[in-house]
């Protein structure tokens, strides 16, 4: 497919390097000289420099040949009226980043097909979203959702008195009783691997389970993880994204937010009237002191500055916060995160662009994730009839090595797969792969 991008930001940036690496032909958008200067360099697309909303520089990027315009510039009036062009030119489907909430209210006055976007995507409340599901799933590191949330994919780092260590996955599984979940992978001194029978898990290792949402408390008690209940939060920034997650919780969980802007803390106090707002720095660590923070359960680092978020989160565990989460934009530091012992990050930009993907490719995928710090997919796809995934039994299918089945939805019924387990055509199928293995798992798909 044509994809026509607009902004090279962290975004769009991340968002063409995807799509690239999948064989679509990709063209950028960007006004800002070291934007473009460095998607010329790393990314393998057609780059124009200018700006995002004029017709001549939309001409220029060839919008005419594009199937597809992602907006994802940091502004919201540029996104809109770029995609209002796109349809009026007549571009299948167009998609915009927008961070007015005002814009993503069911009350607005106008639609997202009056505003010219088959998609509008809020990265801010994706995120709020993300962090809401890690507070309220506290032994994970991660939580991504699958086959309308019959499915949880968790992130769980082990201890050094984790009783799964040192046996042999194929024996531990016998040991507590072969329950309805599955290892798909193993972060290990920032490598993925996918495991196999006899692989041993040792302390540190971060996993990633598939499992029916039912059953996970009791298997994290197998593995000596348990949920503790979340009453108190302290959140860092009182931004959209921490306003977000206030909103969401405040009613529930007592709830205090910092805020270094004064006028900023008034304008959250007399939105939140269920939290309490704190004018003061967040890495002030006397601060952090006096407001409680080592009463509080989750401690949570949401403002734009990712060196303060993870300087903050790590105060916050060496005062012994329980559960620690920081938003981490920029990817280069996303693989170091669990080496430096930060607990649970976000990623903004990595949230949208899945939110993007999925959209994107919702023919033929359900759903589509990446991890924080981990090189790797995780795909919901669906099955065709006469796909080489439903002619054997998966025993018999040479399934690519660095790839593996987690989950399988056949008539409204999850199964964690087995050798003996026959896919069929209609079935969805949630599967893990590294990037070297992709394209052979999709043709099995396919």
């Amino acid at each position: 497919m044509n994809v026509l991008i607009l902004g090279a930001g962290e975004i769009g940036f991340q968002l063409s390097k995807r799509l690239s690496q999948e064989k679509h032909n990709i063209t950028i958008i960007d006004r800002n000289h070291l934007n473009v200067v460095r998607a010329s360099e790393q990314l393998d697309a057609f780059v124009v420099e200018g700006h995002a909303a004029s017709l001549r520089i939309l001409k220029e990027a060839n919008i005419e040949k594009a199937d597809i315009l992602a907006a994802m510039t940091n502004s919201d009036e540029v996104n809109l009226l770029a995609c209002q062009l796109a349809k009026k030119i007549g571009i299948p489907t167009t998609i915009a980043r927008v961070r007015n909430p005002e814009l993503t209210d069911p009350s607005f006055l106008l639609s997202k097909e009056e505003m010219g976007a088959d998609l509008i995507i809020h990265p801010e409340k994706e995120t709020a979203e993300a962090v809401v599901r890690l507070i309220r799933r506290s032994s994970a590191t991660d939580v991504v959702e699958f086959l309308n949330g019959k499915v949880q994919l968790l992130g769980i780092r082990l201890e050094q008195d984790s009783p799964a260590l040192r046996i042999p996955l194929k024996e531990l599984g016998n040991q507590i009783g072969n329950p309805p979940v599955r290892i798909v992978a193993i972060n290990r001194k920032e490598r993925t691997l996918i495991p196999g029978g006899d692989d041993v898990l040792v302390p540190s290792d971060q996993i990633f389970v598939i499992s029916d949402p039912n059953y996970i408390n009791e298997y994290l008690k197998l593995i000596g993880k348990i949920d503790t209940q979340i009453e108190n939060i302290m959140i860092l920034g009182g931004g959209q994204i921490g306003q977000y997650i206030a909103k969401i919780l405040g009613k529930e969980i007592n709830t205090k937010i910092i805020e270094s802007n004064a006028e900023k803390s008034q304008e959250i106090a007399d939105i939140l009237p269920h939290s309490l707002i704190i004018h003061g720095d967040g890495t002030d660590v006397d601060l952090l002191a006096a407001e409680g923070i080592m009463d509080m359960d989750t401690f949570i680092a949401v403002t734009g500055d990712d060196e303060n978020n993870i300087i903050a989160t790590l105060v916050a565990r060496h005062l012994k916060v329980p559960r620690t989460i920081a938003l981490v934009n920029k990817v280069e530091y996303l693989p170091i995160t669990p080496t430096i012992g930060m607990d649970a990050v976000v990623s903004k930009q990595l949230l949208t662009v899945n939110a993007v993907l999925r959209f994107i490719r919702y023919q033929k995928v359900a759903s589509i994730a990446t991890l924080p710090g981990v090189d790797a997919e995780i795909i919901e796809y669906v099955a065709q009839e006469d796909s080489k995934i439903t002619q054997k039994h998966l025993k018999d299918i040479h399934f690519p090595k660095h790839g593996i089945v987690g989950a399988v939805l056949h008539n409204d019924k999850v199964i964690i797969p087995t050798g003996e387990t026959k896919i069929s055509g209609g079935d969805k199928v949630v599967v893990f792969s590294l990037p070297q293995a992709l394209n052979d798992v999709t043709k099995l798909f396919k």
